[in-house]
């Protein structure tokens, strides 16, 4: 697993490659990122307030996270809450949608990601040039407990 000075480090190599700085504000909301993974904006202050190093509004962060969003840095997720969450990891990937507890986590698996690719691939949308395919399998909890 990658350390946090790790991903510090790439992550500032990003910035200056977009002609950014890295101030305060923006390596706290990264450090808040990488922590959770997949975050909104107010869960991001209120991590960066536990932090307790930096001061930042929520207008701030979501204007950071949707700029770093915008450069390809992070990605962005909708929930059934209509709610905006940023995800650190943009490599090729699906997400399982909790909709109990309003989280995503991600789905892995290579290859899914190529049958499903390969299928849509040779299918035709008229008036249409696909740009991204993106999944999303929304689950809850399952009631169920396993046996050991």
């Amino acid at each position: 697993m990658t350390n946090q000075a790790d991903t510090t480090e790439l992550f500032k190599e990003s910035l200056k490659k977009h002609g950014l700085k890295a101030t305060p504000q923006r390596l706290a909301v990264h450090r808040a990122m990488h922590k959770m993974g997949h975050a909104s904006a107010d869960m991001v202050k209120k991590e960066i307030d536990t932090e307790g190093q930096v001061k930042i509004t929520v207008a701030s962060v979501y204007n950071i996270l949707s700029n770093l969003s915008d450069l390809g840095i992070y990605g962005r997720r909708m929930s059934s809450t209509s709610k905006m969450y940023f995800d650190v990891n943009t490599k090729r990937h699906a997400h399982l949608y909790d909709s109990t507890n309003d989280c995503f986590k991600d789905i892995m698996d290579e290859e899914l990601m190529n049958l499903i690719e390969a299928r849509l691939s040779k299918k035709k949308f008229p008036g249409y040039k696909v740009d991204n395919i993106d999944i999303q399998v929304i689950a809850r909890p399952s009631t169920r407990r396993r046996k050991s």
